[in-house]
């Protein structure tokens, strides 16, 4: 079960052996191959599938349709508590396949809104061996039951103005979204800054508890938020906007004057996929780092299709269009062929040195710390 549980380090998960998928474009691939050889699992029917925005192309629909005779529509959504609000109000019923982060698939679990996964029906081949072990103890595996396939991967670290705020690797830190000269340049997520400033916090000997130890227990959580709040809002005039998805930590860059952010890996990739002066690094601290897969919620009505989709994402060729289009990392095996060399590049930039082992990754959010979090979230917001 992952409750609980510690969670996997850099060193766990491997990354260096994981597909590396990032920012390429999607007009790449024209993928005649898909549907041949390289996928032989069809059906029909239709799938509804709901996934964050920027996910799903329409390529990659017109591709799984040719693949495997099902019709697929897209419903986006832009957070995680955006897409777990609304399967709570619908009883789980509405979709076929879902996309939340993996851990936040307890929650899910706890309120009875998805169903454990058919192992037998996986083509578990064709998914990145790391990925499957890992997930068990992200957030994929409650009590005994797997609830999501592994699909993709990314994190959260700094996007900088390669002009204005250069950054560089070893001294790059989330104190740098901090600095008085910073005042009023920089654009952050509520609740995910404040853990990227509790990491600073913590190598400075600023915390009372172990961070990471804090999330098994909520009054340790809450003494260590309590320093972590009182420092972001002292620091508050730096922020000049808060985002909550990518469309609005890229506009922060692109119309509102930040140079600094904590961001989306995507969220940079797409940028400078545009033409902006951006770079992506991670700090020393650590990139907060995530992982995602597909669930199928109890109100499934098309579950031979939610798994021939399941199937489809894991072959190279679809692993290697969603990384284009969606520019994260896919759990696909193979998929690295496709790469272009940009998206090699970006990879490399962005994790030199031993950042990958110094990744730092999301544990399991029980319902204590969601509540928690978005207490002290909104006590920042307002302040």
């Amino acid at each position: 079960m992952a409750n609980g549980k510690p969670v996997a380090t850099g060193s766990d998960f491997n990354i260096k052996r994981r597909t590396v998928l990032l920012g390429a474009a999607a007009s790449a691939f024209s993928m005649p191959f898909i549907g041949g050889k390289a996928f032989s699992q069809s059906t029909s029917g239709q799938l509804r599938l709901s996934a964050w925005a920027g996910y799903i192309s329409e390529e990659m629909l017109a591709a799984f349709e040719k693949a495997t005779g099902i019709k697929a529509t897209y419903t986006p959504y832009g957070t995680n508590d955006e897409i777990l609000s609304l399967m709570k109000v619908n009883q789980g019923q509405g979709f076929d396949v879902i996309w939340p982060a993996l851990d936040r698939v307890p929650n899910y679990v706890e309120a009875g809104l998805v169903q454990p996964i058919d192992e037998k029906k996986v083509e578990w081949d064709r998914c990145i061996d790391s990925a499957i072990k890992s997930s068990e103890t992200l957030g994929a595996v409650v009590d005994g039951k797997r609830y999501q396939v592994p699909t993709d991967w990314g994190t959260e670290a700094l996007a900088f103005d390669t002009a204005k705020a250069p950054l560089a690797y070893g001294t790059a830190s989330y104190s740098d979204l901090w600095k008085p000269e910073m005042t009023g340049k920089v654009t952050v997520r509520g609740h995910s800054a404040l853990v990227g400033l509790a990491l600073w916090l913590e190598a400075e000997g600023k915390l009372s508890k172990p961070f990471l130890d804090s999330f098994k227990d909520e009054a340790a959580m809450r003494a260590n938020y309590d320093v972590i709040v009182k420092e972001a809002i002292a620091r508050k005039a730096n922020i000049a906007q808060f985002w909550s998805n990518q469309n609005e930590a890229q506009g922060a860059f692109r119309t509102n004057g930040c140079v600094l952010g904590q961001t989306w890996d995507s969220t940079a990739a797409g940028l400078m996929q545009e033409g902006l002066p951006v770079g992506y690094i991670s700090p020393k601290e650590g990139a907060l780092a995530w992982m995602e897969g597909i669930s199928i919620p109890v109100g499934a009505t098309n579950v031979d299709q939610a798994y021939a989709f399941i199937n489809w994402m894991l072959t190279p060729e679809a692993g290697a269009m969603y990384a284009a289009h969606a520019k994260v990392n896919t759990t696909a095996k193979g998929a690295e062929a496709l790469l272009p060399a940009d998206s090699k590049a970006f990879f490399q930039a962005a994790y030199p040195g031993d950042a990958l082992e110094k990744l730092w990754w999301w544990p399991v959010q029980e319902s204590w710390f969601v509540e928690l979090r978005t207490e002290y979230q909104d006590k920042f917001l307002g302040a």
